[in-house]
């Protein structure tokens, strides 16, 4: 019987993990009774009826019947949830909170902005001299949710198998670090050591990224050495290409103005359409860059059905469809009550003893074969693998994991390819090998291991697979029992397919990189969600096909396209075109949902000790409701705004967001940042600093609640680490068993140990040249 889900939450994270929830065929109720206003979601909203979807109205705030209950209390309710988990310890809790269900800031007041500074995210984006930019599109909100329906799921699964109850505690802000601020921690780490003080600014514009063409916008993504050579040669600047000038980000910063005018002479004369025709020609990671309309007029879309029409307030309008397509391998007879039962034992491979999860790892006892790269792949097995699941994760001795080359920032140091923040931070816990797919020995060993798991996760473009001879038909052939996933950056059809695309390229494609930056200045990209997003959706269409194969015995393809789980982030602008006709623009640090929201300099560098810096000190305020506006206006000894009628609702605060402006930056230029905020915040207005990103591990929060943990990297050395952004009430065990493998580091551990392999026949796979212990080449 599909698992009843309770949703008494308020906010887009609550009622994104609901959806998603739905989607993965749970019965969700909604709890009427106690909803009551919800700004975020007002009742009869076009966004409310996209995120209600499925949804049964539910009479009283009861958790009878109920196996999942979501919840997003306020502070003086946080013991009332854990009450109801202790009450019931069979009954799966999901929380979504702020900061979470303890530590010192458990009570602060807090907004999306606001959050997102205190995390970290906020001072990566924008010019070093400059106030940092916000994520535009609430985007930390949407992430949050997949995070709770992700864990919830996964604790289902233990939770049919006889497991016990839990309460997962989700915290925004951690969401909002591990979403958006590119491991910077890890970097400072690895760079400088974890105790050192940062220098400099922790931000800047990425070149080349957005660019003007003629008639429009076009975005790049060059973060590989080989992207920004095909770039340059795209330019018809085979010179620099052949000298290796502006290979690297550090090279393009140096020389910002003359790169940067270099691009803007040869697109700004050239149409979108033929500037994106010159990248895909010379292999550039290329999207166009739309709206909140154009992208439902994209032919891509158009031709996946990627977006589909709802019937809402006011009529239809078009909503981002499920964002993953399972395909059986055979027809089943199965019902809609049968989807969640528990699994056939004795269809399982391990039957002879079989292994249940517990609540910290409810997925013990899954094995997961892990050909991923870069950082949306590796982030949905990371997940699985923290869990639980045994993640072996496969590269090649001349194609190593392309995250690794983030290590080349360390030339300088022994084996760099091991110093890789990104791959550090998105592989721990998992098993390396490496194994030549494109020989036959290699692609023979990979569909043994392939017998002998439970899934197959890849991200390349889609014409890979089929070319390793790895494709649906040979991984079912191997075993009939196997999902296979697949994270193509487009898709598996429609006319993107064959495009590599990357995070940046989907943020410029999807409409989120459209409303985030200034008004008066060009679209910025969010640097990063959608990487682990896509990665979340991934690991949740994986857990509902694995219920199916629990059920079946047969195996199935899962699809999960990088841009069609960014469009459900990104479908606050599609649904406010089609159900409004409305084009939601770039605010800068502003927003409609709150008045004031900015971003203002302090005095000082208060949050951060010991930096004389005094230039990079910045403020974020966010006043969301009246109380909270009087709150401030007393905060910064201005009673002569609180008693002013003209702002006493948000409408006429919002008319005069440029006097408020001026009011809040005159008083934080004379306070000092940490003073300032903790100031705000005690008076009950949502205030935090834009902390740096680098020292994340030394945040009082996190250190409380165990964010980051200490994990000792054989290259890398000790590092602090982040880890899932919730706890699971109880659970004292760290998330991090293991750090991320060295090249090949279990190879032989692996191939004996699954395959029976002996030593002479590993030295011999070593002296061809299917496996190996180093990078060829390096």
């Amino acid at each position: 019987m599909a698992p009843r889900v309770l949703d008494t939450t308020r906010g887009i994270a609550g009622a994104y993990a609901a959806l998603l929830l739905h989607q993965a065929g749970a019965d969700v109720v909604r709890n009427v009774d106690g909803a009551g206003d919800d700004p975020e979601l007002p009742a009869g909203s076009p966004l409310a009826a996209y995120l209600r979807q499925g949804q049964r109205p539910a009479a009283a705030d009861d958790t009878d019947g109920a196996d999942v209950v979501l919840t997003t209390p306020v502070p003086a309710d946080h013991e009332h949830v854990r009450a109801m988990h202790a009450g019931d310890p069979g009954l799966l809790v999901v929380a979504i909170t702020p900061y979470g269900l303890d530590g010192p800031q458990r009570g602060r007041p807090a907004s999306d902005l606001t959050l997102q500074a205190d995390s970290g995210a906020l001072a990566i984006r924008g010019n070093a001299g400059e106030a940092p930019l916000q994520m535009g599109g609430r985007t930390i909100q949407w992430l949050a949710g997949a995070y709770a329906a992700a864990a919830a799921l996964a604790l289902w699964r233990a939770r049919r198998q006889g497991g016990p109850g839990a309460l997962v505690d989700v915290a925004v802000a951690e969401v909002a670090n591990t979403g958006a601020a590119n491991f910077m921690d890890l970097f400072h780490a690895i760079e400088r050591g974890a105790d050192a003080e940062p220098v400099v600014p922790p931000r800047a514009f990425e070149s080349p990224s957005i660019e003007r063409t003629a008639d429009g916008w076009v975005g790049f993504n060059t973060n590989a050495p080989h992207q920004a050579t095909a770039f340059l040669r795209m330019l018809g600047r085979d010179d620099l290409a052949d000298r290796g000038e502006y290979a690297m980000a550090s090279q393009r910063h140096a020389r910002i103005d003359e790169f940067q005018a270099m691009v803007a002479a040869w697109t700004s004369v050239r149409t979108t359409d033929e500037v994106i025709a010159a990248a895909v020609a010379h292999g550039v990671p290329v999207a166009p860059v739309c709206d909140g309309r154009s992208v439902a007029e994209l032919d891509h879309v158009v031709a996946r059905g990627s977006l589909v029409p709802l019937d809402g307030p006011g009529g239809r309008f078009l909503v981002p469809r499920v964002p993953w397509r399972i395909t059986a391998e055979a027809e089943t007879d199965e019902t809609d009550d049968d989807r969640f039962r528990a699994p056939d034992i004795s269809l399982r491979r391990d039957i002879q003893s079989p292994e249940r999860g517990s609540v910290h790892q409810p997925l013990t006892g899954l094995r997961v074969l892990d050909l991923t790269t870069w950082w949306a792949g590796p982030a949905a097995t990371a997940f699985l693998a923290a869990l639980g699941a045994d993640v072996i994760h496969v590269e090649g001795p001349t194609r190593m994991d392309g995250a690794r080359m983030v290590g080349a920032s360390f030339l300088d140091r022994p084996r760099w390819w091991e110093r890789s923040p990104f791959f550090l931070a998105a592989n721990t816990n998992k098993r390396g090998i490496v194994l030549d797919l494109t020989s036959e020995p290699g692609r023979a060993l990979a569909l043994r291991l392939v017998a002998e798991v439970d899934a197959v996760v890849e991200n390349f473009t889609p014409r890979v697979l089929d070319k390793l001879g790895l494709g649906g038909e040979a991984i079912h052939a191997a075993n009939p029992r196997a999902v296979l996933v697949r994270m193509p950056a487009f898709g598996l059809d429609g006319p993107w397919r064959d495009r590599p695309g990357f995070a940046q390229n989907i943020e410029q494609a999807s409409g989120l990189a459209w409303v985030t930056g200034r008004a008066d200045d060009q679209p910025r990209i969010q640097r990063g969600p959608c990487d682990p997003n896509g990665g979340l959706h991934a690991a949740i269409a994986l857990l509902v096909a694995l219920d199916r194969r629990d059920r079946t015995g047969r195996g199935s393809q899962v699809e999960v396209a990088l841009f069609d789980a960014a469009l459900a982030l990104a479908s606050e602008a599609i649904i406010a075109w089609g159900a409004d006709g409305v084009v939601l623009g770039r605010h800068g640090n502003r927003s409609a949902e709150a008045a004031p929201q900015g971003v203002y300099r302090c005095r000082g560098r208060g949050a951060v000790e010991g930096i004389a810096d005094v230039d990079d000190a910045w403020l974020a305020v966010s006043v969301v409701t009246d109380e909270q506006w009087t709150a401030l206006a007393r905060a910064i000894d201005r009673p002569d705004l609180a008693a002013d009628p003209a702002l006493a609702d948000r409408e006429g605060r919002r008319a005069q967001h440029d006097r408020l402006d001026e009011a809040l930056s005159t008083w934080a230029a004379g306070h000092d940042l940490d003073v300032a905020a903790d100031r705000l915040a005690a008076a009950g207005a949502p205030a935090a600093p834009a902390r740096d990103p680098r020292l994340a591990a030394r945040h009082p929060q996190f250190v409380a609640r165990g964010y980051h943990e200490l994990v000792d990297h054989p290259a890398a050395g000790p590092l602090p680490t982040p880890t899932l952004p919730f706890r699971i009430a109880g659970a004292a065990a760290p998330w991090i068993r293991r750090p991320a493998p060295m090249f090949g580091q279990h190879t032989d551990e692996v191939l004996t140990e699954l395959l029976g392999l002996g030593a002479a026949e590993l030295a011999a796979l070593r002296a061809d040249g299917v496996i190996a212990d180093r990078p060829a080449g390096l």
